[in-house]
């Protein structure tokens, strides 16, 4: 993939205009003036203006102009006179004009008599700021009542979803029960790629809690798809890590020497297994002092457990878990590069990868040679139970990645411009022409291995893992993320970005999407009636906020780290519905007394009896969450 366009140098600002000084007129009426104003009979109409009143110039000039036509409708003015005032009223109108756009903008306007001298900066007109907290308030009135200038990112396609009534729930019980001294030590090997790994260990800390166990440092995978041997330490920065979780889970860098040579009781856990499952381990764990789990992928339930040990997983994901220094700050230099001159950018995480492709057995827009290579790898790894797949009927079930082709229709379709910045989140992309399609419509195309620089990349080459958290990174702090397939790395970071503050995140509905594209393919939709209907299709899939709420099996319902609310993630009780709630509570009460006979009733009572209930129930009453 060849990146094309590298960051540029910052665009320059353009300065405000100046304003233009104005001469300065002798005020109408004055005496030993001009020879024409000594004409004005002192009989007649004869305005002043003063202009030392900074506060009341837009009035002054409006009665000025109100007087001199009064005048002139009595015919008090004539000859030379008439010309200086008709001049003198086109000139305040001028003036008025300029007030106003001046309470607009936030200043005032004063005009100066002096004789331009350096000292006093000369006459003319000069824009001050505002003294005077009523035209201040006047000019808030007025300028709420304006569009506001609106920068690339108040674009509709950058805009995250409205999610001001949601915010971060995740601190511990205030009245914890004091820990009694651990059952033994727990050992977990965190199997899969980085993000499964990422999941399971955050499950960990959780069971190691419910059964009250010391957490070892957990090993990770060195034998899967990546065979990258890095260890925990490498890719996470683990004193962080200890430190974070110390009030709830003891974590230890290694068994002391004490159980050093004790032969762990290794075991895999059923998957999506309950508290109460952990429980029952505990007695194994007390009797052998040290135990392993085998496995970390999905071990845990989504839904059905305490308060207290969602809010722990989720603590140990987006508080405990940070990446190494190393790594932390490469992606934040590669964020600075993409926002250059503070524009937006897209990370696309696009699945299109040779490991993916052959485990799905997709092989849409790929040469026969290709499909060939993929059926064979797919035959290789002997823990893929499937074998023999029909990728077009995969395909249009929804079940295959979308191709870079596939994915430069959707971003188009979603009114992204052809200069969109656009970072892509996966390893090397599979096919020898996959990414000509979708660089012809958005060539400002980067990855890692394309942005950063060969000395940036160096400690980072030979490990799949370290560059896939770099990734993470980027994909974290996108404007937008799009995701291409379900893997783990798509729920990892949309639910890390709904914890932030439900970052724009697009969910694309492959099964009516490619159904769409093979439409346009044949002619049988325009590009209009295309587009239309891609933007229809997912104007509720952009990372609004939605509860996670339990299915039938734990297997194909939402995973609890791909939306972390609620569990992690609170609802702000609007206080109407709480009163409304409340009286309705009392009148639920009330009825209830009434049909079992209690001719008396305490509305006291009840309130308290409501009130108390609330404050027991705060998780469900008072916050949806």
């Amino acid at each position: 993939m060849t990146a094309v366009g590298a960051p540029g140098s910052p665009r320059t600002t353009s300065t405000a205009p100046s304003i233009p000084a104005a001469t300065t007129r002798r005020r109408v009426g004055d005496g030993g003036g001009d020879e024409e104003d000594n004409n004005l009979p002192s009989s007649s109409c004869s305005v002043s203006y003063h202009n030392h009143n900074k506060h009341n110039h837009g009035a002054g000039a409006m009665m000025m102009m109100m007087m001199m036509i009064g005048c002139l409708r009595k015919g008090g003015i004539s000859g030379g006179g008439s010309r200086v005032l008709i001049g003198g009223l086109l000139m305040l109108l001028v003036v008025s004009v300029f007030l106003k756009v001046a309470l607009i903008s936030g200043n005032f306007v004063e005009v100066r008599d002096g004789d331009g001298g350096e000292g006093d900066g000369g006459g003319g007109l000069v824009v001050k700021g505002f003294r005077d907290d009523r035209l201040l308030l006047a000019n808030n009135v007025v300028a709420e009542s304006l569009p506001q200038r609106l920068t690339i990112k108040d674009l509709e396609i950058w805009r995250k979803p409205d999610s001001e009534n949601f915010y971060k729930c995740i601190n511990r019980p205030k009245n914890r029960t004091k820990i009694s001294p651990p059952n033994g030590y727990l050992l977990v090997h965190a199997n899969g790629g980085l993000n499964q790994m990422r999941t399971g260990i955050c499950d960990m800390v959780a069971v190691a809690k419910i059964m009250n166990a010391v957490l070892v440092l957990p090993s990770l995978d060195h034998e899967s798809f990546w065979t990258d041997p890095s260890d925990f330490k490498d890719i996470f920065d683990w004193r962080h890590f200890i430190e974070s979780l110390k009030d709830d889970v003891e974590i230890v860098d290694s068994l002391p020497q004490k159980y050093a040579a004790v032969k762990p009781l290794a075991k895999a856990p059923i998957s999506w297994s309950k508290a109460g499952y952990y429980r029952g381990e505990i007695p194994l764990l007390k009797k052998h002092k040290v135990m392993k789990f085998t496995h970390t992928d999905s071990r845990l339930a989504n839904n059905g457990l305490a308060s207290s040990i969602q809010k722990l997983r989720c603590r140990a994901n987006y508080q405990a878990l940070r990446y190494s220094n190393e790594i932390e700050e490469l992606g934040k230099i590669l964020i600075d590069r993409l926002r250059k001159n503070d524009e937006p950018y897209i990370a696309l995480h696009l699945r299109y990868e040779k490991d993916m492709l052959a485990f799905t057995g997709c092989i849409h827009n790929l040469t026969a040679k290709e499909a060939d290579e993929l059926r064979t790898m797919r035959y290789n790894v002997k823990h893929w139970k499937e074998k023999e797949i029909d990728s077009e009927e995969r395909r249009l079930q929804g079940g295959c990645p979308m191709s870079p082709r596939e994915a430069a229709l959707f971003l188009k379709a979603m009114d992204y411009p052809k200069s969109t910045t656009v970072y892509i989140v996966a390893g090397d992309i599979y096919g020898e022409n996959s990414m000509d399609a979708f660089l012809s419509e958005y060539p400002n195309v980067f990855s890692h291995s394309t942005f950063a620089t060969p000395e940036e990349l160096e400690p980072f080459k030979p490990y799949q893992n370290r560059l896939a958290a770099l990734d993470y990174i980027v994909a974290l702090e996108s404007d937008v993320f799009l995701y291409t397939y379900d893997g783990n790395m798509a729920k990892a970071v949309q639910g890390h970005r709904r914890f932030e503050g439900f970052r724009k995140t697009i969910n694309p509905d492959r099964q009516n999407f490619v159904k769409l594209v093979d439409q346009l393919d044949n002619d049988a939709v325009t590009w209009d009636e295309f587009r239309s209907k891609v933007k229809s299709l997912h104007s509720n899939r952009l990372g609004a906020p939605y509860p996670r709420t339990p299915g039938e099996l734990p297997r194909i319902e939402e995973n609890f780290y791909a939306n972390p609310y609620p569990g992690c993630v609170c609802k702000k009780y609007n206080q109407d519905l709480r009163r409304q709630d409340l009286r309705r509570s009392l009148r639920m009460d009330r009825r209830k007394r009434l049909k079992d006979g209690h001719q008396s009733f305490s509305w006291e009572g009840t309130l308290c009896n409501s009130r108390k209930r609330q404050a027991q129930g705060e998780d469900v009453a008072v916050l949806i969450g």
